[in-house]
């Protein structure tokens, strides 16, 4: 079932929902972030985030340890976390970047997060104890243009990334002193930090065009991606050496999300969530809301964020 949310009329730019759904983190194309609590029905702000410097631009909230990380275009990343008395405090992260970050992404065990940026690098960050604060590892090559969207595979170790130049990777986060050893996937064996595991360029393999959201199916055997083409792509490595794409007659999609091992939800320029089959191919299953007719004067939004079971938009 769909759920609506609106938060007045400012432009969302980045959200992220806690575990229960009952609170959200928002900023609205500002240095902001701003915290809001469902009560009685309604949503009530409860709380302000203000450390960065420049334009807020992604933000992800861990399910397990309640913390916010949130990274923006004054190069910093800031992991936030409640105090005995409930206000949010920031931890600095050392990114090591000298361009904007533009996504970040919780690991699954919520033990480290990565960071793109347009440095054309990924910040695989992870908290040290003896100086209380949050270094980096960089995975640089072969990334040629800026990050845009991650994905974690559910092992903590493989990352997913797409990046403007057109191209979707897989590479190993493996930090010794922080993860298990990792069994072998269908990606690879060998999985030492920055090792490349997979490369998919979309100009000749797989359309073209950037690469706007990357996602993980459950199982981790799989991977699907979007791009400004209009196209979805799906990686099966364990079946099918050779990815497989759709090219669709819909504007382009800005994310997607595995529903279940063989079902994708996907949004965009389109207004509309739909959902895409991945069994056998991939095949257009329907749209997941009502059309509505256009009133006069008012102008419709890109929806920017899908998930399993809640769909917010911008409003």
């Amino acid at each position: 079932m769909t759920e609506k949310h609106s938060f007045g009329n400012e432009p969302i730019t980045c959200h992220a929902f806690n575990r229960d759904r009952t609170q959200v983190a928002i900023s609205s194309s500002s240095n902001q972030v701003h915290i809001y609590a469902l009560k009685g029905g309604a949503w009530e702000k409860v709380y302000e985030l203000n450390e960065h410097a420049s334009r807020v631009t992604s933000i992800d909230w861990a399910a397990q340890s309640n913390r916010i990380v949130t990274c923006a275009a004054d190069r910093n990343a800031y992991v936030w976390q409640r105090d005995s008395a409930g206000d949010w405090k920031p931890t600095l992260v050392i990114l090591r970047i000298n361009r904007a970050a533009t996504c970040v992404a919780w690991s699954p065990d919520e033990n480290k997060f990565a960071v793109g940026s347009g440095a054309r690098l990924i910040s695989v960050c992870y908290f040290e104890e003896q100086n209380d604060w949050w270094v980096s590892k960089h995975i640089k090559k072969p990334i040629r243009s800026t990050v845009t969207c991650l994905a974690w595979h559910p092992n903590n170790v493989l990352l997913a990334a797409g990046s403007s130049d057109f191209k979707c990777r897989v590479f190993s986060t493996y930090i010794k002193d922080i993860d298990k050893k990792p069994d072998a996937t269908p990606w690879g064996t060998k999985m030492p930090f920055a090792e490349l595991m997979l490369e998919l360029n979309t100009s000749n393999d797989c359309g073209g065009g950037w690469v706007h959201g990357v996602s993980f199916s459950p199982s981790g055997n799989k991977l699907a991606w979007v791009a400004h083409d209009s196209s979805i792509s799906v990686a099966d490595p364990a079946n099918n050496p050779i990815p497989v794409t759709l090219n669709t007659d819909f504007l382009p999609f800005r994310c997607v999300q595995f529903v279940n091992e063989n079902s994708i939800a996907v949004a965009g320029f389109d207004y509309c969530p739909m959902l895409f089959s991945c069994n056998r191919g991939i095949n257009f299953v329907r749209k997941l809301d009502q059309s509505e007719k256009k009133e006069a004067g008012k102008l419709r939004y890109v929806v920017f964020a899908v998930a399993p079971r809640v769909v917010v938009t911008i409003d």
